[in-house]
Order: structure tokens, then C-alpha cells, then sequence
């Protein structure tokens, strides 16, 4: 996708780049052992897992699965983010970013729990496949954050044009935000994609629109 205009690199989104690369070539490049160490104790786990630690709400922003993953986030990160960063200041910027990225991990976190106990009243064995599904699972990635930025473009510039490539299409930037989040609470609710945190990247949505409007309320921002 793509948008009208451009501005240059704001030294937040270019640290949290080089951040994001560098903990990826880590990920790829230490030895298994240390690879394995830094997703079990980087990844944000459940909080039943014994290797939850409330820290992982931060560290697992950071993280990502693959090389896709990680471009995919970086290359919105950077896309919306410069313009975001520019709008809101640097400071402000990168609380806004972790505010939805550890949101994010908040809300993942809370789903599954009501999972686990939606099971555990159903009498559903806590070694049952399902049971185990919700301990074992990881979640990692910065799109928590990503989509929160995506939320904040669509309030701030809410008729800047987005360029969709697939498909190749305009949209007004609070239509795209408002179609993205809907796709994304129907993938939640049906159960769809696989092992795509939905919930988390509407997390980081809510605790952005959240912290948007707190700031306008202030009047600390202007949109």
C-alpha cells in the first residue's frame, strides 16, 4: 500500500527499526540454545505458563517470527509512523507506541484467559489439547503497536488517500481504519487465521483511540 506525501526519518521510528532488526538477527543468528532462551523468556507467554514474567508485556513487542513478519511490521512502521511521529513529537510518539504495543499484549492475555475459563466451567481437562493450546502459546511482534499507529493516521488524517496494492484501490485513511478493525474483530470472533493474535491488534487499536482522546481531552493534541 501507499499514501500520498512523505517526510523523513524521526529518530523514534529509526531507533525502533534498528531495535526491532538487531533483536530479529539475534532471533536468526545465536546459537539454538540462546535462540530458544530468548523466545521463552522474550515471548509474552500466559499467565499460567511458568515462564511468565510480567516484563515479556514489553519484551515481546520486539520480537518477531519470521522474516515476513518482521518486514511487514517494519514497513507500516515506518509507512505511518514517520507522520504519526511528526504529529504527536518524539516523546509523545513513543509513549503512544508502547502504550499500544504492551495494550495489546494486555488484551491477548485477558482473551485468553476467559478462554481458559470458559473450558475450565465447561469441566474440560486442563491436558486436553485445547487447554494446552492457551498454556503453550507464544505471542510475538510489534503489530499491536503497528495497528494502534494505524488508528492514530486514520483519526489525525482521517481523508489523506491510502493506496492499497492488493487491491489496487484508494480509500479515505478512516475508511481503511474502519475496514481493517472490522475484518480483524470477525477474524477474532470466528476464530480465523491461524495463529494471528486478532484481539491483541485490536488491543493496540483501543488502548491508542483510548490515549488519543485522553490527550485531545487535555488539549495536549489537536485533530
Amino acid at each position: 500500500m501507499g499514501m500520498r506525501g512523505s517526510v523523513n526519518m524521526p529518530p523514534v521510528v529509526k531507533n525502533l527499526l534498528i531495535v526491532n532488526v538487531i533483536v530479529f538477527l539475534a532471533q536468526t543468528i545465536l546459537p539454538l540454545p540462546l535462540r530458544e532462551g530468548l523466545l521463552e523468556y522474550g515471548a509474552l507467554h500466559f499467565w499460567k505458563y511458568e515462564h511468565f514474567f510480567p516484563y515479556q508485556i514489553f519484551t515481546y513487542m520486539f520480537m518477531h517470527a519470521d522474516i515476513g513478519h518482521l518486514f511487514f511490521n517494519m514497513f507500516a512502521l515506518w509507512m505511518f509512523g514517520r507522520v504519526i511521529e511528526y504529529d504527536l513529537g518524539s516523546r509523545r510518539f513513543l509513549l503512544y507506541y508502547l502504550v499500544c504495543g504492551m495494550g495489546a499484549g494486555l488484551i491477548q492475555l485477558g482473551v485468553q484467559g476467559i478462554e481458559w475459563g470458559v473450558l475450565a466451567v465447561q469441566g474440560v481437562s486442563p491436558q486436553s489439547l485445547s487447554m494446552l493450546r492457551i498454556l503453550y502459546s507464544t505471542t510475538i511482534g510489534a503489530s499491536g503497536a503497528v495497528f494502534g499507529i494505524l488508528l492514530a493516521y486514520g483519526m489525525i488524517h482521517p481523508n489523506n488517500i491510502i493506496m492499497l496494492m492488493f487491491p489496487p484501490i484508494a480509500l479515505k485513511a478512516k475508511w481503511f481504519v474502519v475496514i481493517y478493525g472490522a475484518v480483524e474483530l470477525f477474524a477474532g470472533v470466528a476464530g480465523t487465521g491461524g495463529t494471528v493474535a486478532h484481539f491483541a491488534h485490536l488491543g493496540g487499536m483501543l488502548f491508542g483511540w483510548m490515549l488519543l482522546r485522553y490527550w485531545r481531552k487535555k488539549r495536549d493534541i489537536y485533530y
